[in-house]
């Protein structure tokens, strides 16, 4: 008797067994280990049946992928294959070099950007010292003094916030040139 009959027989009986509530059904215990025992006894015959089909299968696979690796070594599709590498190895090469000199031209026009900027700051920090320095100093009122200590503050965080930006671009560039 075959294992898938003795699953179609283990099958019917639960199908034919009496119903209780909530879905269960009453099953003999000695009737289910009776087709436990029946699937034991014959699985061994076609689990070594299928044991022997699996290693001739493993074995002519070998076979066959040890012809094809000896077919492919001598075949025109290899020498292609090498030379479109070869192809695409150069055009990556190439690619990489122009997007190295791209970085390049770019962090130099950021920095030559950036020391513009920095030149007018320079200029109008020298222009505001000089003007302070030339300034009647007046007594500052109360009121006056708290104000203008607020506004340095607001202009130092501005000042600050807008370096570090840079400092980022910059930092970023550097690591496209990496």
């Amino acid at each position: 008797m075959s294992v898938y009959r003795v699953l179609d027989k283990l099958e019917s009986y639960v199908h034919e067994a009496t119903w209780l509530p909530a879905g269960y059904r009453v099953i003999s215990e000695e009737r289910l280990v009776e087709f436990v025992e029946k699937i034991r006894s014959t699985l061994p015959k076609e689990v070594g049946r299928a044991q022997i089909i699996a290693k001739d299968q493993e074995r002519v696979m070998r076979a066959a992928q040890e012809k094809a690796d000896e077919m492919i070594d001598d075949h025109e599709i290899v020498q292609r294959a090498r030379t479109t590498a070869e192809v695409v190895l150069r055009e990556a090469e190439e690619r990489a070099r122009k997007i190295r000199e791209g970085a390049d031209t770019y962090a130099t026009q950021v920095l030559a950007e950036m020391e513009g900027r920095l030149a007018s700051a320079l200029g109008s920090v020298q222009k505001g010292r000089a003007a302070l320095a030339n300034a009647p100093k007046p007594a500052a009122a109360p009121q006056q003094q708290p104000l203008a200590d607020a506004a340095a503050k607001s202009k130092r965080a501005a000042f600050d916030l807008h370096t570090a930006e840079e400092t980022a671009e910059l930092e970023s560039v550097d690591a496209v040139k990496a």
